[in-house]
């Protein structure tokens, strides 16, 4: 644990945390208003303070739908884009900020932001929430930590607050009860704050079946954490309905007696927003249902006045998980965590670090697949001028042939255990926006997949299994090549020239059959412009063209309207060379 200024700890001055505060925390006073924005010339702030919206729907998808379309609406309807776009020519700095569900806002126009200005030259950037609820499932989480971007989110959280916890249960369980309660909510309704509402049976209902369904999604992430193969733990999901949503960013929880708790393990902040909301006795019910509620509220007096101003707080950062005391500490009392949740917390910590230490195996193969495309490269140059890369190893004539299948072999074995191990999750969320990963992943694909596609046909596997590209073509392929289109900003699937020849042996089946021919003229003209293309941009060789080539033999049958004139182009060019 580190002990410091919040200021230090977060990259952002105590006097920005609470400007957003204000703001966001202001923005309720004008229920019209979807947006509220102040800039401060003295020092150069663009602050974007989004409006509490007053209700609460929920929808499982990638990010909650209905914030999302509220986001929108402010996206077509306010100033946002061209308030934004000033800043960012000025060279301001920017916030996003927002209370409860305008927190959810701000994270959506932050995540947009992103997306839109990746190279932004804005000063400062940062999204600053307080008692937001959670906005999107674990994609999103996952997204956003590969990406870098979970730094620029920091989110403030009350010990008992009932919003940032509420997407932890599944609609169906609280939306009866949360009907009740919404007004309280509202800035918008008479019962807005109500202390009848505040102390209710209902506040109470809404709280417990919160905490019910919190306790089997955090039961059940522990449990995987912890590694456990309980048969009976693995199949729960199946039998009762979880939440999808997951958090993201820097978590500050507050423990209501002038201590501020910093997390940023997305796992760990789980676990700490279920278990710093459990009642410490049966006998606390009427004040944690007092408390669930009006805490949602308390973010002015924690943050700009009184005792437990900003300034007055004890601040600690939960770095080192796997370390964490087990016995008494002041911050983690404080917090309420348990042994228990303390525990949970030591998982999410070792299950971090074990990443981490995957990470480092994988580094340790990169020279093994190096020596092993290198091999290939030279394999390829050596087929180049005689029957081609892609036909040489699908006629497997020669040695030299053998040691390719040889060095295709160890390296698709080397890639298919770290695409299990990524979709298993045990790798670190950033490792697939590593450069030099992209770049040994391409490499890879460009190497290996032509001539996997050549063992595929060879041994007739699409009679058995079906086309290579809809039934065949396996994830160590599809997952590289994800990588270098998202780094690149390329739509989905234009970077196909690793497979191109999986659709040459499918179009070549249909010769000798006019009709088919042109039934699938489009998918002929398609393949041969990309083809073309790619040949023109080197990333794909010119001994596709050769004479002896599966490509050629298939184009050289083709009827003369559905023969493209840039690989015409390119076959004249061909054999004049060879004159």
């Amino acid at each position: 644990m580190a002990c410091g200024r919040l200021g230090e700890m977060l990259n952002l001055s105590e006097e920005l945390i609470r400007k957003s505060c204000y703001l966001s925390l202001k923005a309720q006073n004008f229920p019209d208003e979807l947006l509220l924005v102040e800039k401060s010339p003295a020092s150069s702030m663009l602050f974007s303070a989004f409006q509490d919206l007053g209700d609460l729907e929920f929808a499982i998808a990638f990010v909650n739908q209905a914030f999302l379309q509220k986001f929108e609406h402010v996206l077509q309807t306010s100033q946002l884009v061209n308030q934004v776009q000033d800043a960012i020519n000025e060279r301001k700095s920017i916030i996003f900020t927002g209370h409860s569900t305008g927190g959810a806002i701000a994270a959506l126009a932050t995540i947009w932001f992103l997306q839109k200005y990746p190279k932004t030259n804005a000063a400062t950037f940062f999204c600053v929430t307080f008692g937001s609820p959670l906005v999107g499932n674990h994609i999103i989480s996952h997204a956003l930590r590969r990406e870098n971007w979970s730094q620029y989110f920091i989110h403030f959280v009350m010990r008992y607050d009932i919003v940032p916890r509420i997407l932890l249960a599944p609609l169906s369980s609280i939306h009866q009860g949360l009907q009740k309660i919404l007004p309280f909510f509202d800035p918008k309704s008479p019962n807005f704050r109500s202390q009848i509402l505040g102390t209710s049976l209902e506040a109470w209902h809404l709280y417990t079946n919160v905490m019910r369904d919190a306790s089997a999604l955090t039961t059940h992430v522990a449990s995987q954490l912890m590694g456990s193969t309980n048969l009976v733990l693995q199949t729960v999901k199946h039998f009762i309905k979880l939440s999808p949503y997951k958090p993201f960013g820097t978590y500050v929880f507050c423990t209501g007696n002038g201590k501020l708790v910093v997390l940023k393990n997305p796992e760990a902040v789980l676990q700490t927003l279920f278990y710093s909301c459990q009642l410490s006795s049966k006998t606390e019910w009427a004040a944690i249902a007092h408390n669930c509620l009006n805490e949602h509220f308390s973010y002015e007096k924690e943050f700009l006045g009184g005792e437990r101003s900003l300034d007055m707080q004890d601040v600690v950062a939960l770095d080192k998980l796997e370390e964490l005391c087990l016995g008494s500490d002041l911050y983690l009392d404080d917090l309420g965590l348990s042994a228990e949740a303390r525990l949970c917390l030591r998982a999410a910590g070792e299950s971090e670090k074990q990443k981490g230490e995957n990470q480092k195996k994988v580094n340790g193969k990169r020279e093994e697949m190096k020596k092993a495309l290198e091999k290939l490269e030279e394999y390829r140059a050596l087929c180049e001028h005689n029957v081609g890369y892609f036909d040489a190893f699908k006629i497997q004539k020669d040695r030299r042939d053998f040691e390719a299948n040889v060095s295709r072999i160890v390296l698709t074995g080397i890639w298919d255990e770290i695409i299990e191990m990524l979709k298993r999750y045990e790798l670190p969320d950033e490792f697939e926006a590593i450069k030099e990963w992209i770049q040994l992943g391409t490499r890879f694909r460009r190497l290996v997949e032509p001539i996997d596609i050549a063992n595929y046909y060879r041994h007739s596997k699409d009679e058995d299994t079906g086309p290579y590209m809809k039934k065949g073509r396996p994830k160590r392929f599809q997952y590289p090549q994800r990588w270098l289109e998202h780094e690149q900003k390329l739509p989905a699937g234009s970077c196909g020239e690793s497979c191109f020849w999986a659709e040459v042996e499918e179009l070549h089946k249909l010769t000798g059959d006019i009709t088919a021919i042109y039934r699938e003229g489009e998918r002929v003209l398609k393949l041969q412009r990309d083809v073309g293309n790619w040949i023109h941009e080197g990333l794909v060789g010119k001994d596709v063209l050769l004479k002896s080539s599966t490509f050629y033999s298939w184009w050289q049958l083709l009827p003369p309207p559905l023969k493209s004139e840039l690989i015409s182009g390119f076959m004249d060019d061909q054999e004049s060379m060879h004159e």
